[in-house]
């Protein structure tokens, strides 16, 4: 099955070795990171999502109006909106890209960071909601008819849209986690199950874990898989971790400069499962397995998408590889100089995966037959 790629559609050149420069939505490096990944092979972008960062649903409207064929992933907090209206922008989204829109919905693993929106349920609570949400939404997405809804965080009566997705039968919708209220919500409801990059035993135990609960869930077709990495790629081994070593120091000089590298995220005691999974990792080693290197981790306490792949083109295309050969099928990559490493990672590795890829498929059919 082809592999597909997963890059950022940041609203500034900021990040984690780099201070922004100027305004949190600058519309002209928006459009340029959002080309240099559709001219450079790549088959979506994310749209992120942050309490004080700008609104991802009409930059993503911005981005599809000026691009031709790069996919739109859209993250979502069910907290900020209700679902009825959430559909409706949803499927306009799908409208203006053409049918380009998938959804990543966001519980939220950090409790400070919901509550700066006025979300005071509980973890688990949370994951419950957002469960219903989607519910919600998917039945929006493809009923023409009036309905009522009563649930444990959601009443309404007598809604229909008049705004429907070009995709049939819907968008797809991708959701993340890696505690057992997560895999539980997602299993039972994502098209597009997100894990961060870790070891490859750890990441076949969750890839076990979700498909677990999604036949727990009643389902027959299983979530995609998709993890996430931070490439750092150079023409020589050598050069790679020179680079590697930088970019660490890069990261621990901006962390000391502050202001904080991520507001979304804490940089000690992460309350989320997934975070406390990245500094476990560390714990026990900087290098794993092939190619995953884990002092970027925790340098930034487990901050999101932080372990990352060190190497040679050929070699960080090995080890993700190895994560396809696992089970993974969609691959998210950020560099940590945005626009550079995009261009680098879609020009150098991606051919080589996609190559891979078409082999292994190539095989598997002529064995099948």
């Amino acid at each position: 099955m082809p592999v597909e790629f997963l890059g950022i559609a940041a609203t500034n050149e900021g990040s984690e070795v780099t201070p922004r420069s100027g305004a949190s939505f600058d519309k002209d490096y928006t459009l340029r990171l959002a080309r240099a990944h559709e001219d450079n092979g790549w088959d979506r972008i994310l749209f992120a999502y942050g309490s004080g960062s700008p609104d991802p649903a009409p930059a993503a409207a911005y981005i599809a109006a000026k691009t031709e064929s790069i996919q739109i992933l859209l993250a979502h907090r069910p907290n900020v909106s209700y679902p009825t209206f959430a559909a409706k922008t949803f499927a306009t989204l799908d409208r203006i890209s053409d049918g380009r829109l998938a959804v990543h919905f966001i519980t939220g693993g950090n409790d400070h960071e919901q509550q700066r929106e006025g979300d005071f349920l509980t973890k688990d609570e949370r994951y419950a909601r957002t469960r219903e949400y989607i519910q919600i939404v998917k039945k929006i997405w493809t009923t023409h008819e009036p309905f009522d809804h009563e649930g444990a965080h959601y009443r309404f009566n007598d809604f229909v849209s008049d705004t429907f997705p070009v995709q049939q039968p819907r968008p797809r919708v991708s959701f993340g986690g890696s505690s057992a209220a997560a895999y539980e919500a997602g299993g039972a409801e994502a098209d597009i199950y997100c894990l961060w990059g870790e070891p490859l035993a750890e990441t076949a135990q969750q890839i076990e874990s979700v498909k677990a609960a999604a036949k727990a869930a009643g389902r027959t077709d299983l979530p995609k898989i998709q993890a996430a990495f931070r490439p750092i790629i150079a023409p020589t081994e050598e050069l790679a971790w020179e680079k590697a070593h930088r970019t660490l120091d890069r990261i621990r000089a901006r962390k000391a400069a502050g202001p904080p590298l991520s507001r979304r995220h804490p940089l000690k005691n992460p309350e989320n499962t997934g975070s406390q999974r990245l500094l476990a990792v560390a714990a026990k080693g900087d290098l794993h397995d092939r190619a995953l290197w884990t002092p970027t981790a925790a340098a930034t306490g487990g901050a999101g998408n932080s372990n990352a792949l060190v190497g040679t083109p050929e070699t960080v295309a090995q080890a993700l590889l190895d994560y396809y050969d696992l089970g993974v099928d969609i691959l998210s990559a950020r560099g940590y100089d945005l626009l550079d490493d995009a261009i680098d990672f879609g020009r150098y590795v991606i051919p080589i995966v996609r190559e891979e890829v078409a082999k292994r498929d190539a095989e598997r059919s002529a064995a099948r037959a």
